[in-house]
């Protein structure tokens, strides 16, 4: 019985640590709308970017990072791997890339764009040379 319990609280504790990282744009979207909040989309190359996986062990899994995400933000991810330095080829069709037609041109990562529930773009940054997950939560509060 007390490892069943055990079992219970771990499973609670657990989920509710865990974050929902979106890849489709219209269902953040609808999410936001439906939830009042403002989107966080990234921008990432978590396989090749040393930066990207910086961000992912310092802010990303953080717990401050996923208790604020839970109360303000819809994440997005527009992920672009690369399985062995050999980039994806280019699908101009797939959700990345039309994420990065339309907020990231320049092709920065990491990049982070605030977007309103409608997808209007609110703020942008990249990264930056924190060394807390606090002090970029800061800054994504205060990006207007």
């Amino acid at each position: 019985m007390k490892g069943y319990l055990a079992a219970i609280c771990l499973m609670v504790n657990t989920v509710s640590f865990c974050q929902e990282w979106h890849t489709d744009f219209d269902a953040a979207k609808n999410k936001a709308a439906a939830e009042k909040k403002n989107i966080l989309l990234l921008f990432t190359g978590s396989d090749w970017c040393e930066r990207c996986t910086e961000l992912e062990r310092k802010v990303w899994q953080s717990p401050e990072f996923k208790a604020e995400a839970e109360k303000s933000w819809i994440l997005l991810r527009a992920e672009f791997p690369e399985k062995k330095g050999i980039p994806d080829p280019v699908d101009v069709n797939k959700m990345n890339m039309i994420l990065t037609e339309r907020y990231n041109r320049n092709g920065f990562f990491p990049y982070i764009v605030i977007l309103n529930k409608y997808g209007r773009v609110i703020g942008r940054t990249g990264y930056e040379e924190f060394d807390t997950a606090k002090e970029y939560l800061t800054l994504f509060k205060n990006i207007k």
